[in-house]
């Protein structure tokens, strides 16, 4: 009954299924990529295993970050109605109940379509070419039950993450249902985030002088997977504390429309840029990667050329979920926000104004945490590669290619999600 048109477009039911379809046939393109990778029996082929985890490490997070996004989108457009439920005496075993049922069905269809997507794209896929010859799209088919794990681990993540979102609404169902929440981000975040980059730069340290290449991968990877998830510790505070300063020095109604904005829930201005900021951590590692892939040697050509082959897979896949996370979420801020637009819109505030605010509340943050991304993924390459590789010609190209590709997208976005402020700004009596 939940799932019946209420307050938003059928755009809110539709945008998670279609998020779960390509994450699912992402992660299965990708599992079927690197398990290609360890039935290779030739001289490269430990390499290459140990690069695939490194790709699944820097992939990982993105992933599960896409997951939540589209179930956060799911749950959103409930909490109203959910917190009225509670509001007239449902439990909250109830809403739970409610609320992990609906989220976790449209992420298995969405699933189940990823693995027809999957299938379709794998001849696709097969024609890259690794090795000095076409891999094939049976090379990418994976085990039936390991495609069942997946569509499981997809709904795991979509209950768990509206159980989380659930959270304040079982908590204050009347501060939900008269938009009363003010989240706040502590700046501890940025201490403990230090210690981890800290800490992390310290193992690939030790780890590069380790004779066992098995542990220094694995240290690699661990690595990554928290500089990645430090960028999603620190990202919130360092965006509240730019919107902050932003405050104090508007000049227009658009500049503060947009600092209050992000002050209103700073997790939500992180969740609509992180896909770049991942891109950019994802870029300087490959960047260096493809740096060290350029030299001419005849005898490692065509390992380097495979190098950069996948490495270019990497950043592709980076930005189809850059892509995904962006829409999901400039779709769910407007969706979260869809009061407000209406009554600026009745109060008389010009429609461009509006998509100023919008624009601006998205763009200014989108810079800091870019270069902060950057910044983050170097230090940690730095104990790997030094800064030599770091800086090089191609590896900056890579970089700044990554982040104006990075910086577009989210554009592009903006611009796509348009028609769905102007159905909310047309059809008010729905909310």
């Amino acid at each position: 009954m939940l799932s019946r048109p209420g307050a938003q477009s059928p755009a809110a039911l539709l945008l998670p299924a279609v998020a779960f379809a390509v994450t699912t046939a992402i992660v299965l393109t990708v599992l079927g990529g690197a398990m290609m990778f360890w039935r290779w029996t030739n001289e490269s082929a430990e390499t290459f295993q140990y690069l695939s985890i490194v790709a699944l490490a820097l992939l990982l997070v993105p992933f599960v970050s896409l997951g939540g996004s589209a179930a956060r989108l799911s749950a959103r457009r409930r909490d109203d109605r959910l917190a009225t439920l509670r509001l007239l005496g449902a439990t909250p075993a109830d809403v739970m109940k409610m609320t992990i049922l609906e989220s976790t069905g449209v992420a298995i269809i969405g699933a189940v379509a990823g693995v027809v997507l999957y299938y379709a794209i794998s001849p696709l896929v097969g024609l890259i070419h690794f090795g000095g010859t076409g891999i094939g799209a049976a090379a990418l088919w994976i085990n039936p039950l390991l495609i069942i794990a997946v569509i499981a681990s997809v709904a795991v993540i979509a209950g768990a993450s509206a159980a989380i979102g659930l959270r304040q609404v079982n908590i204050s169902p009347l501060g939900v249902r008269t938009k009363q929440s003010a989240p706040t981000v502590r700046g501890l975040r940025i201490i403990i985030g230090l210690l981890g980059i800290g800490a992390a730069f310290r193992a690939l340290q030790i780890a590069k002088e380790d004779p066992n290449f098995t542990i220094f991968v694995l240290v690699i990877c661990g690595a990554f997977a928290i500089g990645v998830g430090i960028l999603n510790l620190i990202g919130p505070w360092a965006i509240s504390r730019a919107a902050r300063r932003s405050v104090k020095r508007a000049r227009s109604a658009q500049r503060l429309l947009a600092a209050r904005n992000i002050l209103e829930s700073p997790k939500g201005a992180w969740r609509q840029v992180s896909g770049v900021a991942m891109t950019s951590f994802i870029a300087v590692a490959a960047g260096s990667l493809m740096a060290v892939a350029a030299t001419d040697d005849p005898e490692t050509a065509i390992m380097n050329a495979d190098i950069r082959t996948g490495v270019l897979i990497v950043l592709f896949t980076s930005f189809i979920i850059t892509a995904c996370s962006v829409g999901v979420n400039q779709a769910s801020a407007i969706y979260d926000r869809r009061e407000l637009y209406v009554s600026l819109d009745r109060l008389g505030m010009p429609r461009e104004v509006i998509e100023n605010a919008r624009t601006r509340a998205v763009m200014s943050p989108l810079l800091l945490v870019s270069l902060g991304s950057a910044i983050i993924a170097g230090i940690l390459v730095f104990p790997l590669f030094g800064i030599a590789l770091i800086i090089a010609p191609l590896s900056t190209l890579v970089i700044a290619a990554s982040l104006t590709a990075g910086i577009g997208i989210v554009w592009l976005a903006l611009m796509a999600t348009r028609p769905v402020l102007t159905t909310v700004l047309h059809q008010p009596e729905r909310i």
